[in-house]
C-alpha cells in the first residue's frame, strides 16, 4: 500500500467489519497513486462501490469517481422550529396530518418525479447555482444559503460535462425524496450536551425539528456510472494502475478528470437545490398544520454533503490543500477553520448525523483533532445487514418492536430493509469518535415520525 489505512471502531464492532469487503476496499484505495496517508474508515463503514461507505480519502491530485460514489451529494439538513413538542398538544393524528401534507407536495419513492419543473426554475440554473437558484426563484430564505456547505453551490459546474444519459434522467426529479435510506423525519430534540453552542444555534430541549435526507437522484447515479466507464477506459492512456474498476481514477490535470469534476459539481448543486426545494414544501406544510400556534417558521440549522470530492485545507491554517473524497462521511470543521462562514467561526460547523429509522440522530462539532480525519466524521449509523439479509431475518414483530411509538408511512414489507436492526448502534458509532477526540456532541434528537419512499 502507498498509504496507511485506519479504521475507527470499538472492539464490539469488529464482527460487522468482517462480514463484507469494506476493509479490502479501504486497503485498495490506499494503493492508489498520489494518495495521502491515512485512508480512513469511519465507525459506520460498510461495503460500497469503490471506496467503502464511511470512507475518507485525500489525494494530492488524483480524482476517483468511485471514491465519491453513486449518489453524489447525498446529504442531510436539519430544520428547527420554535415549538416545544408536547404529546398532548401534538398528538399522533397531528403528526400524521403533517406527514400527509408533505407527501402530497413531495414525490417519494423510486421513479418519484414531477410532471414539470416548478415555476421560475430551469435545470441549467439548478446545476450551476444550486440552492441559490431555488432561493432566487422564491423557494427559500436568503439566509438559508449561509447554512449550507459551500453556501449551497460548488464552483466548477458545467452542464456540457453531464453525459446525455444523465441529462435525460434528471430534470423531473428536482424536489423529490427518492427511496432507500432517504427520508423526511419529524424529531424531538431530546438532549443538549453543550449549552453555550446550542444557545447560539437556537437549539433547546424539547424542540420540534425536521430532518431531510436526499441527494442528486438519477442524475448522480448516471453520472457515476458513465464516468466510471470513461475513467476505466482512459487509465492505460495515462499509465495509472487501478486495483479495480469501482475505484477508477485519473490525475486532476487530465481532460477526463476535469470533465468529471464539472459534471460532479453539477450533481452536487442539483442535490443542494433538491433539498432546498423540499425544504420549501416542508415549510409550507408545517405552516398549514401549526398555523394556530403562531410559530410556523422553520430555520435551517445546516445542510451537509456526504458524497463529494473537493479541494480543502488539510489544517486550520489553510496552507496545504488536498483533494478530499468523502464517501458516506460528513465534513466537520472546528472553530476558526478558514472555510467557515462567519456565523460559525466561533462555534465550528454543525455536523448533522442521522441514525437509522427509529433511532436517534446527532448534531456534532469537529475538534482541532479532526485534522486527523481531514475534518470528517461519520454520516450515519452504517449498515450491518444487507437489504436482502434484513428482509430475510427481521420479522414483523422485531421491526414493530424496534420502531416503538415512531409513526411511519409505509407497511412493514416495504421498509423492513431499513429497520433499525439492519444498522449499527448509532450511539456506539458516535461514541467511537467522541472517545477518539475527533468530535463532540452538541445535541441528540429522537424520531417521532418518518416518511420513506418505496
Amino acid at each position: 500500500m502507498r498509504a496507511k489505512a485506519v479504521v475507527y471502531c470499538k472492539e464490539e464492532m469488529i464482527p460487522s467489519l468482517q462480514k463484507d469487503l469494506s476493509l479490502q476496499q479501504l486497503a485498495e484505495a490506499a494503493m492508489l497513486p498520489k494518495v495521502v496517508s491515512p485512508v480512513i474508515g469511519m465507525p459506520d463503514i460498510h461495503e460500497g462501490y469503490g471506496l467503502p461507505i464511511g470512507g475518507v480519502m485525500a489525494t494530492e491530485g488524483l480524482l476517483s469517481v468511485g471514491a465519491v460514489g453513486m449518489d453524489i451529494n447525498c446529504g442531510v439538513r436539519l430544520l428547527t422550529s420554535s415549538i416545544s413538542y408536547d404529546s398532548k398538544e401534538i398528538p399522533p393524528e397531528k403528526l400524521r396530518l403533517l406527514m400527509n401534507k408533505i407527501v402530497k407536495q413531495i414525490p417519494v419513492g423510486v421513479g418519484g418525479e414531477r410532471k414539470k419543473l416548478p415555476p421560475r426554475i430551469d435545470f441549467e440554473s439548478l446545476c450551476l447555482l444550486g440552492a441559490e437558484a431555488v432561493v432566487k426563484a422564491g423557494y427559500g430564505q436568503p439566509e438559508d444559503l449561509s447554512s449550507i456547505e459551500e453556501n449551497g453551490k460548488l464552483a466548477g459546474a458545467k452542464i456540457a460535462a453531464i453525459t446525455p444519459k444523465a441529462l435525460k434522467r434528471a430534470p423531473k426529479e428536482i424536489g423529490t425524496l427518492g427511496s432507500g435510506n432517504h427520508f423526511i423525519e419529524i424529531q424531538k430534540l431530546e438532549k443538549i450536551y453543550i449549552p453555550e453552542i446550542a444557545e447560539k444555534w437556537g437549539l433547546f430541549e424539547g424542540q420540534l425539528c425536521l430532518m431531510i435526507h436526499s441527494g442528486s437522484r438519477a442524475l448522480g447515479h448516471q453520472t457515476c456510472t458513465d464516468y466510471t466507464e470513461i475513467f476505466w477506459q482512459a487509465k492505460d492512456k495515462y499509465k495509472i494502475e487501478i486495483p479495480r474498476k469501482g475505484l477508477a481514477a485519473l490525475f486532476w490535470e487530465t481532460k477526463e478528470a476535469q470533465d468529471y469534476f464539472a459534471a460532479m459539481a453539477s450533481c452536487v448543486n442539483f442535490a443542494f437545490a433538491n433539498r432546498q426545494l423540499m425544504t420549501h414544501f416542508v415549510r409550507e406544510s408545517f405552516a398549514e398544520v401549526f398555523s394556530s400556534s403562531g410559530a410556523t417558521n422553520l430555520e435551517l440549522l445546516y445542510d451537509v454533503c456526504h458524497n463529494v470530492a473537493k479541494w480543502e485545507p488539510a489544517t486550520t491554517n489553510g496552507k496545504k490543500l488536498y483533494l478530499i473524497h468523502r464517501k458516506g462521511a460528513t465534513r466537520a470543521l472546528p472553530k476558526d477553520h478558514p472555510l467557515l462562514h462567519k456565523k460559525f467561526e466561533k462555534t465550528g460547523q454543525p455536523a448533522i448525523v442521522p441514525g437509522s429509522m427509529g433511532s436517534a440522530s446527532y448534531v456534532l462539532i469537529g475538534t482541532p483533532k479532526a485534522k486527523e480525519t481531514f475534518f470528517s466524521v461519520n454520516h450515519g449509523a452504517g449498515r450491518q445487514m444487507s437489504r436482502s439479509e434484513a428482509i430475510r431475518n427481521i420479522s414483523r414483530q422485531e421491526f414493530e418492536s424496534s420502531m416503538g411509538q415512531v409513526i411511519y408511512n409505509l407497511p412493514y414489507a416495504k421498509i423492513v430493509d431499513e429497520a433499525p436492526g439492519a444498522y449499527k448502534d448509532i450511539d456506539l458509532v458516535i461514541e467511537t469518535l467522541v472517545e477518539a477526540g475527533i468530535t463532540q456532541k452538541v445535541a441528540k434528537l429522537i424520531p417521532l415520525a418518518v416518511i420513506k419512499g418505496d
